[in-house]
C-alpha cells in the first residue's frame, strides 16, 4: 500500500481515453494537432497524458506498456495530469479500469484486508473503504484472527455484509485520485505538484 509516497515511474497504464485530434481546447488547426492518450498508471495510479506511436490507435480499457523497446502502442509519456484534466469519457472509464487493476492484482489488495491496522485510537484503516463502518470493521477483524483471507471470495464468504471488495477498493482509489486534499492515502501516490 502506498500511504501517500512520491510516485515512482509507472511501467504500465490503462487507457482511459483516446483523442485522435488532441484536445478540443488547443488552438491549432485540426490536422496540426497530435493524438493524445489519457491513462491511469497501474502501480501508483498516476494520471497521465501520452503520445501514441505513429499509426497506433490505442483501445480504451486496455493495458499498455510504458517502458522498454517493445512498447507497441505508446511513444512517450508527455505529462502527469490531475483528475480535472481528464475528458468526460476518461472520467467515466476510470472506475472500470481501477476495478480491472484491483482484480488483476487481487493478492496484493487482499493484503489490505489481512494487514490493515488502526490509524488513530478511534479510527481503523478499514473504515476508509466506502461502506465499511464499525460493525463491518469488527467482523473483518474477528474473522481474520481465525486465519488470513485467501481471496476476495473467501472474504465475502466469511464476512457477511461484504460484497464485491474489489469495488470498495476501486472506489477508495478513485476518491484518492479525485481529491488532492484527502487526509489518508492508502493506495495512491501524492498528488501532482502544481
Amino acid at each position: 500500500m502506498s500511504s501517500g509516497r512520491s510516485p515512482r515511474r509507472e511501467e504500465t497504464a490503462w487507457v482511459l481515453d483516446y483523442l485522435p485530434y488532441g484536445h478540443v481546447s488547443d488552438s491549432m488547426g485540426r490536422y496540426q494537432k497530435r493524438p493524445i492518450v489519457q491513462a491511469v498508471g497501474e502501480r501508483d495510479f498516476v494520471l497521465m497524458e501520452m503520445s501514441p506511436k505513429e499509426g497506433s490507435v490505442p483501445e480504451i480499457g486496455v493495458k499498455v506498456m510504458l517502458v522498454g523497446k517493445d512498447r507497441p502502442v505508446i511513444d512517450r509519456v508527455n505529462r502527469r495530469i490531475g483528475y480535472e484534466d481528464l475528458t468526460q469519457g476518461a472520467k467515466v472509464e476510470l472506475p472500470y479500469a481501477l476495478q480491472k487493476i484491483v482484480l488483476e492484482k487481487e493478492g496484493y489488495y487482499l493484503r489490505f484486508f489481512n494487514e490493515a491496522g488502526p490509524l488513530t485510537t478511534r479510527m481503523h484503516a478499514l473504515e476508509l473503504l466506502p461502506g465499511i463502518g464499525k460493525k463491518l470493521m469488527w467482523a473483518i477483524l474477528k474473522e481474520r484472527k481465525k486465519g488470513t483471507f485467501k481471496s476476495f471470495d473467501d472474504l465475502c464468504e466469511r464476512v457477511k455484509g461484504i460484497y464485491n471488495p474489489e469495488k470498495l477498493i476501486a472506489k477508495r482509489i478513485e476518491d484518492e485520485i479525485v481529491d488532492d486534499r484527502i487526509k489518508y492515502r492508502i493506495f495512491t501516490a501524492d498528488p501532482r505538484r502544481r
